[in-house]
């Protein structure tokens, strides 16, 4: 027995010598960033610390959803190591009167403003999107996201969700099987990260996927055993005709197509889209759309 117990710490030692070794950081030392910028934040399997907003203060629908905080109200911030050579990218999630405040006090802190934009169409009140990209030392980048998140109405970082999220209201394994993906229940939201085949680079350096560059794909139970579903694909330009056609045959409606950053390698165009339908023949034209990209199998 104790032998055993012996090997497996070993194993989970190697584990973790591992796993800092290809982030190069231990979540350990995000803790003063975490102070800087009021969060907890947690380390992706692609190495990016990531810290999650729901705007769960506001009451949004769409084509008569009541639109739940992960499926298009999650404001979002990673990070890209740690140091005087960090990046961090994100997603705001605001209302019309805190765009031009958020956007002065984000340029008042040396963060670049990428992108102000809707993604959802006839969503009640009007819901924008602004995209940042920020450089230099960490904790001074999140003291300015900080500062900038302030002026919202989002709210303070609440309890961990319940270990048992709720249910989704459909069937996730048959939406999986007809995606050819696995998912995972976000506050009764499946969502599905689908990375790009190739690299992708924003002034030189790499953007791991968890920084915005993989297409995402949400559900959210309706009503009469219907979802609907939001998210964007993540294109290069020779994708985005074909991914348009694909999702318009399907019933999918596109809401908007537009750039999320300024210097990205390859360039990437982000399509969002909506509809409210049966969840498994949703997910099989999402599959065909997916089939036009070089993403990863």
């Amino acid at each position: 027995m104790q032998g055993r117990r012996f090997a497996t710490l070993a194993v989970v030692t190697l584990v973790c010598t591992v796993a800092v070794a290809q982030t190069g950081q231990h979540p350990d030392l995000w803790k003063p960033v975490e102070a800087a910028l009021g969060r907890n934040g947690t380390m992706q399997p692609d190495g990016a610390y990531k810290f999650s907003m729901p705007r769960s203060d506001l009451h949004v629908t769409a084509g008569g959803v009541a639109i739940k905080p992960g499926f298009a109200l999650g404001s979002w911030a990673a990070f890209d190591k740690l140091g005087s050579n960090s990046m961090a990218m994100g997603d705001l999630v605001l209302t019309e009167d805190e765009v031009t405040p958020v956007v002065t006090k984000l340029q008042q802190g040396g963060i670049e403003v990428t992108a102000i934009h809707n993604h959802l169409l006839h969503e009640s009140p009007r819901v924008m999107y602004v995209h940042f990209h920020g450089h230099g030392e960490a904790t001074q980048v999140a003291k300015a996201l900080h500062d900038a998140i302030a002026l919202t109405g989002t709210p303070a970082q609440g309890p961990p969700p319940p270990p048992n999220p709720p249910a989704l209201g459909f069937d996730q394994g048959a939406v999986e099987k007809a995606i050819g993906r696995s998912g995972k229940n976000n506050g009764g939201v499946l969502q599905f990260a689908v990375p790009r085949a190739e690299a992708i680079t924003a002034g030189g350096a790499a953007v791991p996927n968890s920084m915005g560059t993989a297409t995402a794909i949400n559900f959210q139970a309706t009503s009469g055993g219907k979802a609907a579903i939001t998210g964007d694909f993540v294109m290069v330009a020779s994708e985005v005709s074909q991914v348009l056609a694909a999702l318009r045959a399907g019933g999918i409606e596109a809401t908007a197509l537009h750039s999320h950053m300024l210097t990205e390698q390859p360039r990437l165009f982000f399509m969002h889209f909506w509809a409210n339908d049966d969840p498994v023949k949703l997910a099989e034209t999402l599959k065909t759309a997916l089939e036009k990209m070089n993403v990863k199998k």
